[in-house]
């Protein structure tokens, strides 16, 4: 079991993807430029199957921003987005209204 000082070690913030290409690298996987409002961020995400580019651009979304950066497959990734799944598919966690981008998810 995760402790609730276990979970406060994750800082989960409102981010914007403002750019989405295609990984040259793997068919499931998308490179997404985030916008956090005082920066921006690169993140790898296995969400190609489930959603167009033009869906995903201006979508705010919920990024974990203080994973230590990977590479997958040759690009690094500086964080995760979350996102729920069923035997449906993927949806990617978004907040109910726009917020102000950087803003803390508690």
């Amino acid at each position: 079991m995760a402790s609730i000082d276990d979970f406060k070690k994750l800082e989960l913030r409102v981010a914007e993807i403002i750019e989405v290409n295609d990984h040259p690298n793997a068919d499931k996987l998308l490179i997404l430029k985030l916008d956090l409002g005082d920066r921006q961020k690169q993140v790898v995400a296995g969400i190609r199957v489930f959603y167009t580019k033009e869906e995903l651009i201006g979508k705010q979304v919920v990024l974990i921003d203080n994973l230590e950066p990977v590479v997958l497959r040759g690009i690094e990734s500086q964080g995760m987005i979350l996102a729920g799944s069923d035997e449906s598919g993927i949806a990617v966690l978004c907040p109910e209204k726009k917020l102000k981008l950087g803003s803390i998810v508690k």
